[in-house]
């Protein structure tokens, strides 16, 4: 297969194993080659416009060929290109990032550990937690809780802390230590006549039950996404993490707030734990740390743990646990560029004031025939595809409604997900009103030509 690019034009474009993709059919079909990116719009080889509807997969905030990022990145290169925080070594790039982030923080965390994924910073706070369990001598309190349709990452422990069936599917995962709780999605799994107040007091019950179940001394935490991002963008529904935090703690269950996704002001808050008044012992944030333009992720957690580390540490000699590139000098200095600015452009302030726009415009497809539930949070939304509006009832799985849906939307200029059939949408928290009615413009029209493709008159 050819591309309209020279510097491709004699390599085989389909030699890269690509992630969430049908393999077979790829070898076939090819890839879509993204070449450039500007603003909120991604070019390809063609040259064809598209708005990122998803900042890539929900990661640049501040769009493309930011130039202060790019500009603090090649100063970071040219000064210390790579170092290591290994052996008590340091450098001034992951200090100050550090300090920076302990400062935005909720519930006042105290230390951080870099890595470089969401995935790694998920996997080292359970090892942590099961590190500092065996300081405390609760060596049987090692189970951890999830949710179904949760996403925390695709190492070993943390595709099966993912409640998400494909990441399970022929890699012997999840291990026994993982168990999964009810997804809080209300629109899909309320009971008849069940309102969304009472919905949450079921999901908290059977949380109590699952714990009395297995043993409150075998459940070390519960791991929990304030907005759930992979499995359909799910906001919480009414009061649900009121309930559920002094559930925990009544159990002395340690709460983890995956903030991979909703950090850094994806919710209208720096934090989704600010957004539902979360209060966890243990904070992993990446993606939006350094705008995507590096790799780096991070894990917060309290003075009470960290002094914990400090007693193993002392006892056994070392904190046996690291990753070669994290706090890479050159992508701290990214994430330290990012954080200001966020900070100097108030682009916080800027996310409170389209976020009704965004919603207010995804609204306007619930009008049609094929859509069942629009969900909204700050400047993350869905759109989920359903057979029956009236019922809510789904396509198939196997009629593959929701990847045709972005198949359609790419075409028009969009590129966005599909979860099964709940189209995502988190674009670059740079947009304006003017771009965000252009995005849902595309969508609409590429849902009136789904409508036509499935056999009805195309009239919404």
């Amino acid at each position: 297969m050819s591309v309209n690019n020279s510097s491709l034009s004699n390599i085989d474009i389909n030699n890269v194993i690509h992630p969430y993709t049908n393999l077979s059919s790829h070898q076939k079909n090819g890839p879509k080659i993204i070449t450039s990116g500007k603003g909120i719009y991604v070019y390809d080889e063609a040259g064809k416009e598209y708005i990122e509807g998803l900042s890539g997969l929900w990661c640049a905030t501040l769009g493309f060929q930011n130039q202060r990022i790019v500009k603090a990145a090649t100063r970071a290169m040219e000064q210390l290109p790579f170092y290591h925080c290994f052996g008590g070594k340091s450098h001034p790039n992951a200090i100050k990032l550090a300090e920076s982030l302990t400062n935005l923080a909720p519930n006042q965390m105290s230390k951080v550990f870099f890595a470089n994924s969401g995935s790694e910073s998920n996997d080292t706070a359970i090892k942590i937690i099961w590190h500092i369990n065996n300081a405390l001598g609760l060596h049987k309190k090692k189970k951890i809780i999830a949710r179904h349709k949760s996403y925390h990452g695709v190492t070993l422990f943390t595709s099966g802390l993912t409640g998400l069936p494909n990441n399970h599917r022929d890699f012997d995962v999840p291990f026994e230590r993982i168990i999964h709780a009810d997804c809080p999605h209300y629109y899909r799994y309320a009971l008849k006549s069940e309102t969304e107040y009472d919905f949450t007091n079921r999901l908290v019950s059977n949380l109590r039950a699952i714990i009395e179940k297995e043993g409150p001394d075998t459940i070390a935490a519960f791991i929990a996404e304030p907005v759930m991002g992979a499995g359909g963008v799910i906001p919480p529904p009414e009061s649900y993490f009121t309930k559920i935090q002094p559930v925990l703690k009544e159990y002395n269950i340690l709460f983890i707030a995956d903030e991979v996704i909703c950090g850094f002001g994806r919710t209208g808050n720096m934090f989704g734990s600010e957004t539902y008044d979360l209060k966890p012992d243990i904070i992993t944030v990446a993606k939006g740390l350094s705008s995507g333009y590096l790799p780096i992720s991070g894990l917060m957690l309290t003075e009470e743990i960290f002094d914990l580390l400090m007693y193993q540490s002392k006892k056994i000699g070392v904190f046996g646990h690291g990753f070669t590139y994290g706090g890479h000098p050159v992508s701290c200095a990214v994430a330290l560029e990012a954080l200001k600015i966020y900070e100097e452009t108030n682009l916080i302030s800027h996310v409170q004031e389209i976020s009704p726009i965004f919603e207010t415009e995804l609204k306007t497809l619930e009008k049609s025939p094929l859509v069942g539930e629009v969900r909204q949070i700050g400047m993350l939304g869905a759109v989920e595809i359903v057979k029956n509006k009236m019922t809510g009832e789904p396509f198939n799985t196997s009629d593959k409604v929701g990847p045709l849906l972005v198949e359609l939307m790419q075409k028009n200029g969009l590129i966005s997900r599909a979860m099964g059939d709940s189209i995502a949408f988190a674009p670059p928290l740079i947009i304006n009103k003017k771009q965000i009615q252009k995005m849902v413009l595309i969508v609409n029209q590429s849902i009136k030509q789904l409508y036509k493709l499935l056999g009805n008159s195309g009239k919404l």
